[in-house]
């Protein structure tokens, strides 16, 4: 009987020391706690301006896929935005690949979706690409331009 009381008085002593010792610790701010103001020197050091960081935003598309083409063929975004592909594969057997944000999707069958999300941190014209087979040479390509 004293083999089980043993475990369990251990155990207890182990909750009750981890509530002593994080009851104190302070929580994350959540969303509407965090201050997303930078303080600015303004000219030769003469007060402190503040300036608003701006968050990047969230450019979401949504991509067919069908036998050689996809649709939209173009996609725009900024630079510093979050970008959120989701590859609707029509017909066929397809993916979707972007070598420059090392983003891509596995290879869909007919009727597969899958999405992709990346940051967008270089500006340029960059293309998107179907890797199965030919696909690529034979049209399979759109492009992205982020400004």
């Amino acid at each position: 009987m004293n083999n089980k009381v043993v475990p369990v008085v251990i155990v207890v002593v182990l909750i009750i020391g981890g509530f002593l010792v994080f009851k104190n610790r302070s929580v994350a701010p959540t969303e509407g706690e965090v201050n997303n103001t930078m303080p600015v020197l303004g000219e030769e050091g003469e007060g402190v301006e503040e300036m608003v960081v701006e968050e990047s935003l969230v450019k979401e598309f949504m991509v067919d896929a069908a036998p050689y083409s996809f649709s939209p063929k173009t996609m725009s975004v900024n630079v510093g935005d979050t970008v959120k592909i989701t590859l609707k594969n029509v017909n066929g057997v397809h993916d979707l690949k972007i070598d420059e944000f090392n983003a891509s999707t596995r290879v869909l069958n007919a009727g597969e979706m899958e999405t992709i999300t990346f940051v967008a941190l270089k500006a340029g014209t960059f293309q998107y690409y179907c890797s199965v087979g030919n696909h690529r040479a034979m049209g399979m390509v759109g492009t992205l331009t982020v400004r």
